[in-house]
């Protein structure tokens, strides 16, 4: 029986990964594989990249590493050099250094597992880094993204919340996040598959770290201060292990309000992170067909 750990969404958050790995040392795994986005929406970066190059896990391109990657290759608008929202991803950008830029420009869109051949790990999507699976995702696009693999076991991440999913053509397995959970729990989250050619159960782990030496990080890297409102969002997002981000962006967009940090009380006073993200974003699209008053 072999045992293949996936871990995931890591997000520059060293305290979650080492909890990761010191359970996994518990867990005698044989093999394992990070499925993106080791680095963004997090100050530990390249703290991060070093200690999964060191272990010599193979890894996949998320979202976030191309994200990264644009600003240190100097391919984004220019608008993106000065505006408040982007001034996370600028200071995520600058503290990656030579060694971790190389590192994550050399990972792939997706690999197979050494062990399980028809194990195939994606970011996102076999369509693209940036399309979630979760428990929202039709069965009959599940079915199709099984279809489109080399192989019977998909295993992807992105959303931040597990998933897994049975049928007779094969396996879906979302992993969760290890350094970002967005399901209400604050443990780093990855997952455990065991067993032998296509008969394979699902182990989700879930670990507790040190979230407030995390949280304190915050502010001593300068990465809150610095990093405008998105860092400010990112903040809140590890507080809750629930999205705040893009409901702000979304809410900022309906309401016409530009992204900055004089908006945020207004957005968090009025936010309910347990509120399901479909219905946040059906009452700001219901707001605005709704016609002002004189």
């Amino acid at each position: 029986m072999d045992r293949i750990a996936v871990v995931a969404d890591i997000h520059g958050n060293r305290f979650a990964l080492d909890a990761v790995i010191d359970d996994l040392e518990a867990r005698q795994v044989d093999e394992v594989i990070v499925a993106g986005d080791l680095v963004g929406r997090g100050p530990q970066g390249s703290e991060v990249v070093h200690r999964v190059a060191d272990l010599g896990w193979r890894c996949v391109r998320g979202n976030h590493e191309d994200y990264l990657l644009n600003f240190c290759r100097d391919n984004v608008p220019l608008s993106w050099w000065e505006d408040e929202e982007w001034a996370a991803s600028r200071w995520m950008a600058r503290e990656l250094d030579e060694e971790a830029v190389a590192f994550i420009e050399s990972l792939p869109f997706s690999l197979h597992s050494k062990l399980a051949p028809s194990m195939q790990i994606f970011h996102g999507s076999p369509n693209s880094h940036s399309e979630g699976i979760g428990a929202w995702t039709p069965e009959q696009r599940l079915e199709q993204f099984l279809q489109a693999i080399d192989g019977t076991i998909l295993v992807c991440a992105h959303t931040h919340r597990p998933l897994e999913y049975d049928s007779p053509r094969g396996m879906i397995v979302n992993v969760g996040s290890v350094g970002l959970p967005f399901n209400g729990d604050w443990h780093a989250q990855y997952a455990i598959l065991e067993g032998q050619a296509d008969q394979w159960e699902v182990t989700f782990r879930r670990v507790a770290y040190p979230r407030q030496r995390f949280l304190d990080h915050y502010r001593t890297s300068g990465f809150l201060e610095e990093g405008g409102i998105t860092a400010a969002l990112l903040y809140e997002e590890v507080k809750f292990a629930r999205p705040f981000l893009v409901p702000f962006l979304k809410w900022a967009d309906a309401t016409e309000r530009l992204p900055r940090d004089a908006h945020l009380e207004e957005f968090l006073d009025l936010y309910d992170p347990d509120q399901s993200l479909a219905e946040f974003f059906a009452g700001l699209d219901d707001n605005k067909r709704r016609p002002s008053m004189p």
